[in-house]
């Protein structure tokens, strides 16, 4: 299902359908639509920002301001959504009620294929909703999942899923949420071979509540993935493993944690490079892994910044190769 929205009706633009496209809600976060706008501009003076991006806002609030930040070229296609989903909105209601809204649009057009790609910082539920009904799962897929990006004291990076979106998981959930990860981690961010690890409360096989003593053994069976045991708390930061997989439960507490880092380091004046690597805008958004199109959800408070590496991610997700190898990695398991 997706929302049956006819684009004809608020695209007064040629759709420049052979071309990278990347959707942004324009309405969706706290401080839009100035940041949001700010986050276009910033990724479009980057050497490599080469998408055209489509607007969707209201355009008698979105036109002046990219107008006043030069922002009427080629490469900006705004398409009005005379509407707008409040964060604190049920998300389901607000989708089928709210059908010219930014996310609704949003959504329509990636769906139809007018937009390869579709980020927003607004109502994540509606986000999550719009991912799962309107562009769906992979075959095979039992559960999209979300993470987070970990800094390593090494300098390299992590990936941490699921961070929020299944609280309550099976063992057959984390076993995938392990093969997602690591294609994330291989495509996007280049870690060849990723090491996979099960967060548990000790290292040894046979550890943990009944939910991790079940998934070891299917991880410990995987071809797909590289995994190297439990890992624990303490390991989250280290190099022993690139990707770590838990219920979302247990990750969303982690991903709120880490977020305190940066702003504690800010609260008592500490310029420290590692610790400013866990402030948000510096990633942007996470993507829903497992869905059939790359989807994007930013902080709520996301500024300039977050969306311009927002954009980029979305860039990043299009001219790899995810989505076709996560598909490729889940066609047995759909024939089932």
């Amino acid at each position: 299902m997706y929302y049956a929205v006819p684009v004809s009706c608020f695209c007064q633009q040629k759709l420049n359908l052979g071309a990278m496209n990347i959707g942004v809600d324009m309405m969706g976060g706290d401080f839009a639509p100035l940041e949001a706008v700010k986050g276009l501009k910033s990724y479009l003076s980057r050497q490599d920002g080469n998408a055209t991006l489509f607007c969707f806002g209201d355009e008698q609030t979105v036109k002046p301001l990219l107008e006043d930040h030069g922002l009427s070229g080629k490469n900006i296609v705004t398409v009005h959504a005379p509407e707008v989903i409040g964060m604190d909105e049920h998300p389901t209601k607000a989708l089928k009620e709210k059908q010219q809204s930014s996310i609704a649009i949003g959504f329509y057009m990636l769906a139809t294929g007018k937009i390869d790609a579709f980020i927003s910082a607004g109502n994540t539920g509606a986000m999550l909703v719009g991912s799962l009904y309107s562009i769906r799962a992979i075959p095979g897929v039992l559960r999209p999942a979300i993470s987070t990006v970990v800094p390593k004291l090494n300098g390299g990076t992590g990936i941490l899923l699921d961070v929020g979106l299944n609280a309550d998981c099976k063992p057959e959930h984390l076993n995938q949420f392990a093969i997602l990860g690591s294609l994330y981690a291989k495509d996007i961010f280049g870690i060849e071979n990723p090491k996979v690890g099960l967060l548990n409360v000790g290292e040894e096989e046979g550890k943990g509540n009944i939910l991790a003593q079940s998934t070891y053994p299917l991880l410990k069976e995987n071809s797909h993935i590289n995994f190297v045991g439990n890992v624990e708390g303490r390991d989250l930061l280290m190099e022993k493993a690139d990707v770590i997989v838990c219920e979302g439960f247990t990750g969303n507490i982690i991903l709120k944690m880490a977020e305190s880092f940066y702003d504690v380091a800010q609260n008592r004046g500490l310029n420290d490079d590692y610790l400013e690597r866990f402030h948000y805008e510096n990633y942007g958004g996470t993507p829903v892994l497992g869905v059939a199109k790359p989807v994007i959800i930013g902080h709520g408070i996301s500024k300039a910044s977050a969306f311009a590496n927002m954009i980029t991610l979305g860039e990043k997700m299009i001219t790899s190769n995810i989505i076709n190898e996560m598909v490729d990695s889940f066609a047995e398991t759909a024939k089932v």
